[in-house]
């Protein structure tokens, strides 16, 4: 087994830890595995490995002899089970498993990456709606500046663009709250008051599951040479990264325009109009990434720590 493949191994093993994936999140891993055939011809084979238990956390570890490459698998796990905001003790269990087998117990790099991926992760918090507004349309359609919902799509997809762009494995944690939220103030902005449940549920009814959607940022990262500390070589070009793996930007900006279209008509879309809408604006979003590429290039170099948990935490972009 390869380095690459064993820290995949370790990523899939993770997604499925809690046993708590549902049909559509175990589909999404199963697509991406496929679609990366050409580039990762054994991904396919690994998630069917993992899936039916035909290997495990010792075969992944054993095949990871540098410091570098065992502490990007641990900080890839982590953030594979922070994916939905919280960690279930079947995951902290995992986790505390392989942080063993890969003698990772007292690495000062390994804890302090898994701080900022929690606390990141924490920020899926939303406030709770109430029963009635959740269940009901609102009494009067609000006035809504559709323009300025526009330009904060925009807004949230060149953001989470960077953050793709971004080394640190992670930064790709903080991708999932912003679209959260983002979802939230479309929901508010038309009248819907929205709980946490019902945007995790949103965004897995359009194709986009919180689990999965990890699995192929780190993937496409790996595959792509863009964390290039995993093998000790020097980090990918940040213009061959976004044309070539990033998918954050038309992922973002494809359900921002979904959730104004569904919420806009008072959440009547069926689920079979929500996929198909989020397919066919996929491809508009993707042109749309070359074209603001700049923009996000200079997003990320402006970048770090502390900058990313502010915009999570205020969203003020």
């Amino acid at each position: 087994m390869t380095p690459d493949n064993a820290i995949l191994t370790i990523s899939l093993l993770a997604a499925f830890a809690d046993g708590a994936n549902d049909d559509r999140e175990r589909e999404h891993i199963r697509r991406f595995a496929e679609s990366l055939g050409a580039d990762a011809p054994d991904l396919p084979r690994l998630y069917q490995d993992v899936l039916f238990k035909r290997i495990g956390l010792a075969d992944a570890a054993a095949a990871l002899p540098e410091l570098g490459q065992r502490q990007f698998a641990y900080e890839m796990a982590v953030c594979v089970c922070d994916a939905d905001g919280r960690q279930g003790d079947a995951e902290k269990r995992f986790l505390g498993e392989l942080k063993a087998r890969l003698g990772l117990e007292g690495d000062a790099q390994s804890s302090a990456s898994e701080r900022q991926a929690d606390a990141l992760a924490a920020e899926l918090t939303l406030p709770a709606a109430a029963p009635a507004a959740a269940a009901t349309a609102p009494a009067a359609a609000p006035r809504v500046d559709e323009a300025e919902l526009d330009r904060s799509i925009l807004k949230h997809a060149i953001l989470n663009g960077a953050l793709e762009l971004l080394p640190q494995s992670w930064a790709s944690v903080a991708i999932i709250p912003l679209q959260v939220k983002l979802v939230y103030r479309i929901g508010k902005a038309y009248g819907h008051e929205l709980d946490q449940g019902h945007i995790k549920e949103f965004l897995a009814t359009v194709g986009v599951g919180l689990t999965s959607q990890y699995l192929e940022q780190f993937g496409r990262k790996l595959l792509g040479g863009l964390l290039g500390k995993v093998a000790g070589k020097t980090v990918g070009g940040l213009g061959r990264a976004a044309t070539g793996i990033a998918f954050s930007f038309a992922t973002t900006y494809a359900l921002g325009q979904v959730a104004k279209r569904y919420y806009a008509g008072n959440r009547q879309m069926s689920t079979q109009l929500l996929q198909d809408s989020f397919q066919n604006l996929l491809g508009p979003a993707r042109q749309l990434q070359a074209q603001y590429l700049p923009q996000i290039q200079q997003q990320a170099a402006g970048l770090d720590a502390g900058r990313i948990m502010a915009m999570v935490r205020g969203n003020a972009l």
